[in-house]
């Protein structure tokens, strides 16, 4: 059985933290908690925990890591493997400037070593788009994902991501070519339409399906919604109804109460967590169950050290310093640290990586992630036993 804390519903979670202020109060919470686990958290995450099936792949677990722009590269798709994460995939990797030999979309779409490589692909034409795959394909590419859901004006300007939406007959052309172009699995990501007017997922992800695709992931929200308001789970549940293939919700899944929601209202076989995730590579693994022995056993300093050090590594000192910086800032909010604020300041402006990291151990706790994240008393995380966010 999970642990206070680990498994229980994200409502419930704050109520046990407001709870530690009276002791009446938490004795009733503590009764809650108990029903709740036993009769709700454990099935979610035995669910969440099980393999499921993608072509002729096998994908460890269903909570999976969103192809994040700028934020999901080699490094941090590695550290969410190494929590737990049940499938990751590349930033999404313009096919055009790929296949010209563009440095940055190299690196977007480069091998992180992980078990599976998988790469996302974004494009308009027919003839790039079918390129890149094969590209990535001879570059050690286990599985390519068709990008239709980024909103973005930079990226729907160039009419492709969610922009796709608005034309079925052009977008079937990029899911032909790709799917005749390269031999692994194909994917398709998209969002439930492009606004309120134009609610056409189904009829994409059928069309889609019978082209060969073999997974359908969709974000509960149209483009021109961007990421305003709530994602409505409960729409995606009409792209379930007409596939046979496997089926991801995307969209405000955050911990194990929301996957669960979405799952129940979607009616998907597997959950993929974006935004949440900034600061918490461990989160997928987290909410899947699926962490593994001991990974949690690192001391929090010691994970921000090592991200960081990747990130030079993989990027070189100039860029990986640069690069890095957005992530320390969200290791500051997820591990819950507030330096002075100038250490907070050095820390975002630093040139020399000594220094950043000088200034890491000295910021994060040295405590283990686990006490840092989750209870802060050293009750709230057991590996492969119940745990779940």
């Amino acid at each position: 059985m999970a642990t206070l804390f680990s498994c229980i519903p994200c409502a419930v979670q704050k109520i046990c933290l407001f709870s530690h202020h009276g002791k009446r109060c938490t004795r009733i919470v503590q009764i809650t908690v108990t029903l709740v686990t036993q009769a709700t958290a454990q099935p979610l995450q035995d669910s969440l925990g099980r393999p499921v099936k993608v072509g002729g792949l096998e994908l460890r677990n269903r909570v999976f890591l969103a192809p994040m722009s700028g934020i999901s590269d080699a490094p941090f798709r590695k550290l969410a493997w190494q929590f737990g994460a049940g499938f990751c995939v590349s930033e999404m990797v313009a096919s055009e400037a790929l296949v010209t030999g563009h440095m940055e979309m190299v690196l977007k779409g480069s091998d992180s070593g992980l078990p599976l490589h998988a790469v996302q692909i974004a494009g308009r034409e027919p003839k790039w788009m079918a390129l890149a795959a094969k590209l990535a394909v001879d570059k050690g590419a286990g599985l390519i994902d068709i990008n239709m859901g980024c909103p973005a004006k930079k990226v729907t300007n160039g009419y492709s991501g969610s922009a796709l939406m608005r034309d079925l007959d052009h977008a079937m052309t990029l899911v032909d070519a790709v799917v005749a172009a390269v031999d692994v699995p194909v994917t398709l990501k998209m969002r439930l339409g492009w606004d309120d007017q134009m609610i056409n997922a189904p009829e994409l992800a059928t069309r889609a399906v019978a082209s060969g695709i073999c997974m359908i992931t969709v974000h509960g929200r149209t483009r021109c919604q961007f990421y305003k308001g709530a994602a409505d789970w409960g729409r995606v549940r009409a792209v379930r109804d007409v596939i046979h293939v496997p089926l991801v919700v995307n969209g405000d899944i955050g911990c194990a109460d929301t996957a669960g929601l979405a799952l129940a209202r979607s009616g998907a076989d597997a959950v993929m967590i974006g935004r949440a995730s900034y600061g918490a590579p461990w989160l997928p693994g987290l909410v899947a169950g699926t962490v593994p022995a001991g990974a949690m056993d690192i001391a929090a300093n010691g994970l921000v050290s090592d991200h960081y050090e990747a990130m030079l590594s993989f990027y070189g000192a100039p860029l990986g310093l640069k690069q890095a910086r957005k992530h320390l800032g969200w290791y500051l909010t997820t591990l819950e640290c507030d330096p002075a604020p100038r250490l907070r300041t050095e820390l975002m402006t630093a040139t020399r990586p000594e220094r950043v990291l000088e200034l890491i151990g000295c910021i994060f706790s040295s405590q283990p992630l686990s006490r840092t994240i989750i209870g802060k008393d050293g009750k709230a995380i057991r590996h492969n036993d119940g745990l779940a966010a």
